[in-house]
């Protein structure tokens, strides 16, 4: 019986997928942090014989190589693919054996990339299954705007010819197991459905249900901003990464975190922003472990800023860590852990007000302040509080001076990007208030809220 193990990475929206027949097994898509891979393996008492990338990923730095020579198995790349390392050159058509009982057929599929592959799992006895990368996802396709405007158009239309192919060349009951379009920036729009078919996309998934013009225009104009770190996962990839270092940071004292502020490095604490709003060592920001933590890091650190990390426990730096290298941030400069009154040393805390929407609608009876919206573009356009400045978040550090003085009160959709956001207005002296409450709230308390003219 052929088993196909999902293993997620939320936080990053994507799947890597495991596939035993119960003897030996191949993985498509693993992520840096290969050691959740083998232990599926030891599980399962199964040998990796092959291990398959559909594309040079842009959203994270792929354990592929690392893997295959941890366990000695194939890795099979697209032939196209520049890239620098020992592989098995794959191209659209071949056949991959794998074990007595499974078969990989590779399918050239470009859209999310131009040497972008789908493999085709055959097998007695069940259906075939369809590993789709960044092409076909459920209800969506993956951006085709990642290497470029130039290219753009070129790779939306091989993105709906790609979609067409698969839907000519599989049976409706075939099973769909993409890897991004579960929170990822590589998916042009986001689906709830953990599982579907070739007919299921079919009946709902615009690239099958649209004209292919229609298709084009809509999703371009949904594309909105990705991660600046993306620039970096490219050429990272094709050089082969090398398994990750997760052993535990050196320590820092009060004294040298002091420092490392001081000095223009980032003191990230890891806390939650409930947590950090109510006492913090002052200079530091607030990426919480609770939300998308690598995504927002990297998409605003100055790439190569050494970061310390600050965690209750052991066990939060070490989640952080993870998730960092999943990134290629791979080494943090130092950590520290207990709590912020071990941190600060003889300094005060630090601290900001938390408040709703409710509590801003009053407050805006009685005297005037700044309202700062940190939502993306695409937020701010469907709707947005009148009056309120609009700065998204990962361009607020090098905007700040176009915050108004006097009290800010900053909000994002739900609480987490306000958190981030008022740390760094925080750290730079600013009094600031994080409104950590839904955006809807906002309309219920009466607060003016206006769409853009766009």
């Amino acid at each position: 019986m052929i088993e196909i193990v999902p293993i997620d990475t939320p936080t990053l929206g994507d799947r890597s997928y495991f596939v035993t027949d119960g003897e030996v097994a191949f993985v498509v898509d693993p992520q840096r942090d290969i050691d959740r891979v083998l232990a599926l393996a030891e599980e399962r008492h199964a040998v990796i014989l092959d291990v398959f990338e559909t594309h040079i990923h842009n959203d994270y730095v792929t354990g592929g190589l690392a893997l295959a020579q941890a366990t000695g198995a194939a890795y099979h790349v697209n032939a196209a693919d520049p890239v620098t390392f020992e592989h098995d050159a794959v191209s659209d058509g071949d056949i991959v054996d794998v074990g007595a009982w499974m078969r990989v057929r590779v399918l050239a599929t470009p859209g999310h990339t131009f040497t972008h592959l789908a493999y085709v799992l055959e097998a007695p006895g069940r259906a075939p299954a369809v590993f789709t990368g960044g092409s076909l996802l459920y209800g969506s396709t993956g951006r085709p705007d990642l290497l470029g405007p130039a290219h753009t158009h070129d790779l939306v239309t091989a993105q709906y010819g790609s979609a067409h192919r698969l839907i000519r060349e599989l049976p409706d009951d075939a099973e769909v197991f993409p890897t991004h379009g579960f929170g990822s920036f590589c998916s042009a729009t986001q689906s709830g459905a953990e599982a579907s078919t070739i007919e299921q996309e079919k009946r709902t998934n615009p690239v099958l249900t649209l004209d292919e013009q229609e298709y084009v225009e809509t999703l371009l104009a949904g594309l909105d901003a990705w991660p600046a770190y993306y620039a970096h996962m490219g050429p990272a990839n094709s050089a082969g990464p090398e398994a990750p270092d997760l052993s535990e940071p050196r320590r820092a004292d009060a004294a040298e975190l002091r420092r490392r502020i001081e000095a223009g490095e980032w003191v990230v604490d890891l806390r939650t922003r409930t947590a950090f709003a109510a006492g913090h060592m002052a200079g530091t920001l607030n990426f919480g472990l609770d939300g998308g933590f690598a995504t927002y890091l990297g998409w605003l650190v100055p790439w190569g800023t050494p970061l310390t990390l600050l965690g209750q426990t052991p066990e939060d730096v070490a989640a952080a860590q993870r998730e960092l290298v999943r990134i290629g941030i791979d080494r943090p400069a130092a950590s520290a852990t207990g709590g912020p009154e071990r941190w600060v040393g003889e300094e005060p805390l630090a601290s900001f007000p938390r408040a709703s929407f409710g509590e801003l609608a009053a407050v805006r009876h009685h005297r005037p302040v700044v309202v700062l919206d940190v939502r993306r573009s695409h937020e701010w356009d469907a709707s947005h509080i009148d009056g309120a400045l609009h700065i998204p978040l990962q361009d607020l550090s090098q905007r700040m001076d176009e915050v108004p003085g006097g009290e800010v009160w900053v909000h994002c959709q739900a609480g987490y990007r306000a958190a981030i956001a008022a740390s760094f207005l925080a750290a730079a002296g600013r009094r600031v208030v994080a409104v950590d409450d839904e955006y809807d709230a906002g309309v219920r308390a009466g607060l003016p809220v206006v769409a853009s003219a766009a």
